[in-house]
């Protein structure tokens, strides 16, 4: 599958991101893992956070590329992550372990499943990395949009 597939099939659209607005995403990605690092939260607050780092970089991705998900469209956290092989280069394996993570926040968000410290800890290395990985992505590819 391709991201034009994933367009024509409208699991993706056309998205034109302005440098203003993927710094602003950048920025919030930033505040999402450092509020995951709060330790005072409790743990499912602090694996949202990580989560929500995780979710928006996926998202720098896809509009660094000129698409987004709908966001109207039931799956699009899992479209997001699967277009990141397609997007930034991330290999199979590591989007085996977000899809993990991904599951595991609708389990606490829509079944109250309690998140243990250990996953807490997996989603915080996991944003840490792909933050990183999002950030020189965004510098080699892309350095125009990242510009002010």
């Amino acid at each position: 599958m391709t991201l034009a597939n994933l367009l024509a099939i409208q699991r993706l659209q056309a998205f034109e991101a302005s440098p203003q607005g993927v710094q602003r995403l950048l920025a919030a990605a930033e505040r999402n893992l450092a509020d995951a690092q709060l330790q005072a939260l409790s743990a499912e607050n602090r694996f949202d956070a990580a989560y929500k780092c995780i979710l928006q970089c996926a998202m720098l991705g896809l509009w660094a590329r000129g698409y987004r998900t709908p966001t109207s469209q039931p799956g699009h956290h899992q479209t997001t992550l699967q277009c990141l092989p397609l997007t930034m280069g991330l290999p199979g394996d590591v989007i085996i372990v977000l899809d993990a993570l991904r599951k595991q926040r609708n389990q606490n968000d829509y079944e109250g499943d309690p998140v243990s410290t250990a996953v807490v800890t997996e989603c915080l290395a996991q944003a840490h990395l792909l933050l990183a990985h999002t950030r020189q992505f965004l510098q080699t590819q892309f350095p125009a949009l990242l510009k002010k």
